[in-house]
């Protein structure tokens, strides 16, 4: 043999023996599971119909098998079919590889039940208060046997939540996605301006103007809320707060109260209007609407239940 043809040979040995990856050298799962059935029911045909393939597909993969390993594996006749000596010891050596996988299966399958089981939201205050309670209820209908928590916060607390990993899907209102997080709008909102009936402002004939609301004590919610973080942003940071509250219930109850003139989400204050515990006071010059989103730490796109809480939103 010469030098070129002693290389040739040694590189096209190494090229066969660990070239390249496993994937390219080890049968596939669908091909080992085959050469079981054939082993156990001694029949390709009968193989394939447990396998639920047909017949020519399943010689084609024996054939796919036996040229990627070089060996020949099934002897075919009119009465069956039998595994060669070298088809038996792979299929030793697929039951091995089968059983692996199996148990790689049923590990999946457990980390999957323990993420589906739970599902932990924290929601900015009127998110969590006006719009979560329907959406859960749906998703319950949804997924029975997976419990949920609920943090509610506001729109700060929430993105800490989210990135200290201690929520899987969050809800916030303002104006900014959080630093670290995507998002989705998922509805949008308006705020308004309210009073009690018996203050001067229920009886005004001209809207409230920018600079008038700016230069006027307002009970609002606390720094780091949406509420607030859009106020400040229409007023250019002018808002001046008369009594500061960390939730949607308290700046309303003080606003029935007749405590002063408040700023909350139109959908905190549906049934307070209908029923002329406060009064909406048209605003003119101001920007005050915003967007509802859904958010979650950058490149992790929700999944299982937080994956179908998020498309209960949309829908």
């Amino acid at each position: 043999m010469s030098g070129a043809e002693g290389q040739q040979g040694q590189a096209h040995a190494g090229s066969v023996a660990g070239g390249g990856s496993l994937a390219h050298r080890v049968p596939d799962l669908g091909a080992l599971e085959l050469l079981l059935a054939v082993a156990r029911l001694g029949s390709l045909g009968a193989a394939a119909r447990e396998l639920g393939i047909t017949q020519p597909a399943a010689s084609s993969r024996i054939r796919s098998m036996e040229r990627q390993l070089g060996v020949a594996l099934v002897d075919r006749s009119p009465r069956g079919s039998r595994l060669t000596d070298a088809g038996a010891l792979v299929t030793d050596w697929a039951r091995r590889i089968v059983a692996a996988a199996e148990a790689f299966d049923a590990g999946a399958q457990a980390l999957r039940h323990r993420r589906d089981s739970r599902l932990r939201v924290a929601a900015s205050m009127t998110i969590a208060e006006y719009l979560l309670p329907g959406w859960l209820l749906a998703l319950r209908a949804q997924r029975p046997d997976t419990a949920v928590s609920l943090l509610a916060g506001n729109s700060t607390v929430v993105a800490e939540r989210l990135l200290a990993d201690e929520a899987d899907l969050g809800f916030v209102e303002g104006l900014t996605v959080p630093t670290g997080l995507d998002s989705v709008v998922i509805a949008h909102d308006h705020l308004i301006v309210v009073t009690a009936p018996d203050h001067p402002w229920a009886r005004r004939r001209r809207p409230l103007e920018a600079s008038e609301l700016a230069v006027t004590p307002l009970i609002l919610r606390e720094k780091g809320s949406g509420t607030r973080q859009v106020l400040d942003s229409a007023l250019g940071g002018l808002a001046r707060p008369l009594i500061e509250l960390s939730s949607t219930t308290a700046v309303k109850a003080a606003a029935v109260s007749g405590a002063g003139p408040a700023v909350l989400s139109e959908l905190a204050v549906g049934e307070e209007l209908a029923m002329r515990r406060l009064v909406k006071v048209p605003v003119e010059g101001v920007a005050l609407a915003r967007d509802l989103r859904a958010v979650w730490p950058t490149g992790h796109r929700p999944v299982g239940p937080a994956r179908d809480l998020l498309s209960l939103t949309r829908g």
